[in-house]
């Protein structure tokens, strides 16, 4: 394992650290968190901004240090976050670019890139969260298409998307993984409903997919009929192990502002505070760590990250939801504020150990996969 960066790294992150100086003070205001035509323009406008620089293709064509160079600088320099293309950059695209046909990696791949094209997910179901194997949604095949029928849930950015990655269950008399496919699915193909779903915070930020006898080309399948759990594993390692970047990042950097915040307002004098504080920011700089390992691990193994991932999102997952809980601490009162910094984000926190796998799930794959336990019966 080699946590340090060539020189040719550190030049990448020389120019992409200039670069990021010149246009991010040019940039429009940011649309409100309720007007997704405005969020989506203003999303895929940033990603066309970074192509036309040459830095779009990080997400899967640049190496592992690379990307992780790119996710630590753009979050360091306050850039826009991907927003509603965070399925198509950091899953479907890295999925597509590693198990798609030539023809599919150049038919969605550059339009991703350019910011054409948004994606959302649709794994979830309402009897399949957890438990994804157990997903119910049903495609027949139908000449040179699939006819799907069924519902997900949770399915993030669906109200502005293009295209969905779609799992979906083309054998039901498999064994449980087996019969799984994984699907590229058009959002506005007849028989497709969506109902956006409000989150505590306020925001639409998943909604419920209904679907009728959609028709879907047998062309958009990645990976062979009846194989896509191992589809779907290749989707959440690269769920796991590097779409948290950045987010980790901008958590080392709310809790420096917790520090300050704390010392302005008096709370610093809490020992308990400070312990705390300094405890947290052990975590954040040892998963910080961990994500260069991962990182490592990967560009070892051929750009697709390991299980390691798993360890990553575990505890990532609990230390954010501590970070945010120390900013209530560090407010006070002012912690039911709305309108403060940290607030929503604390709401939004308590949603990290269900989102991509909920922390019991990710506890059996480290026990199973990297521990080598016996699995429950």
């Amino acid at each position: 394992m080699n946590l340090t960066y060539t020189p040719e790294e550190e030049d990448f992150r020389a120019r992409l650290r200039e670069w990021l100086g010149k246009v991010l003070p040019t940039l429009p205001a940011k649309p409100s968190p309720d007007d997704w035509p405005g969020r989506r323009a203003y999303d895929l406008g940033w990603q066309r901004t970074l192509y036309d620089a040459g830095y779009a293709d990080v997400h899967w064509d640049a190496s592992p240090t690379v990307r992780l160079i790119f996710l630590e600088e753009t979050e360091k320099a306050g850039a826009p976050y991907v927003g509603a293309n965070f399925v198509g950059l950091l899953h479907a695209g890295p999925t597509i670019a590693a198990e798609g046909t030539p023809a599919q990696r150049e038919r969605w791949l550059p339009p991703i890139l350019r910011g054409e094209e948004a994606w959302c997910q649709g794994f979830s179901e309402p009897d399949a969260g957890s438990d994804l194997a157990s997903l119910r949604t049903r495609a027949r095949r139908d000449g040179d298409h699939y006819l799907v029928s069924g519902s997900k849930i949770w399915t993030s950015h669906a109200e502005a998307a293009d295209w969905c990655e779609l799992l979906v269950r083309t054998d039901p008399r498999a064994p449980r993984h087996g019969g799984i496919t994984w699907l590229a699915m058009p959002m506005d193909a007849p028989g497709v409903t969506v109902r956006p779903l409000r989150t505590l915070a306020g925001s639409a930020e998943f909604a419920e997919v209904f679907l009728d006898d959609v028709p879907v080309p047998v062309a958009n399948r990645v990976g062979e009929e009846n194989d896509g759990w191992r589809v779907t594993m290749v989707t959440l390692s690269f769920e796991r192990g590097t779409a948290f970047v950045g987010e980790v990042v901008a958590c080392r950097r709310v809790l420096g502002e917790l520090a300050r915040e704390a010392r302005a307002n008096g709370r610093w004098d809490d020992p308990a505070l400070r312990r705390r504080l300094g405890r947290l920011n052990a975590d954040f700089l040892a998963l910080w760590r961990l994500t260069q390992w991962n990182v490592s691990e990967a560009q070892a193994t051929g750009g697709v990250p390991g299980v390691g991932g798993s360890v990553f999102k575990l505890r990532y997952s609990h230390a954010r939801q501590e970070l945010y809980d120390a900013a209530a601490d560090v407010l006070g009162p002012d912690a039911l504020d709305l309108g403060r910094p940290w607030t929503l984000d604390r709401l939004s926190s308590l949603s990290y150990t269900i989102a991509a796998g909920t922390s019991q799930i990710q506890r059996n794959i480290v026990a199973e996969r990297i521990l080598g336990l016996p699995k429950g019966r």
